[in-house]
């Protein structure tokens, strides 16, 4: 999942992973993406680590927060 010995930085590693997995459908428009906890458990990160790669997703606007109920995944396809 998350090579430590590659140039890539971390946060770009599973932010990909994150990309992939919505593509893939594994995440569905609609779904709640696992919080940054669960996202440094799952891929053995650090929480702010995974919260960048959260953020980033966000941007890119394959994802919005609803404060208190976490990040769900947009209705737009992710090209």
């Amino acid at each position: 999942m998350i090579d430590p010995t590659s140039p890539i930085p971390r946060w770009q590693q599973a932010h990909a992973i994150l990309v992939d997995r919505i593509r893939a459908g594994v995440y569905p428009p609609g779904s709640r993406v696992p919080s940054a906890v669960a996202l440094s458990a799952e891929l053995g990160i650090s929480t702010p680590t995974a919260q960048k790669a959260l953020r980033q997703l966000r941007e890119d606007g394959l994802t919005y927060t609803v404060p208190g109920f976490g990040s769900f995944v947009t209705d737009r396809t992710p090209t």
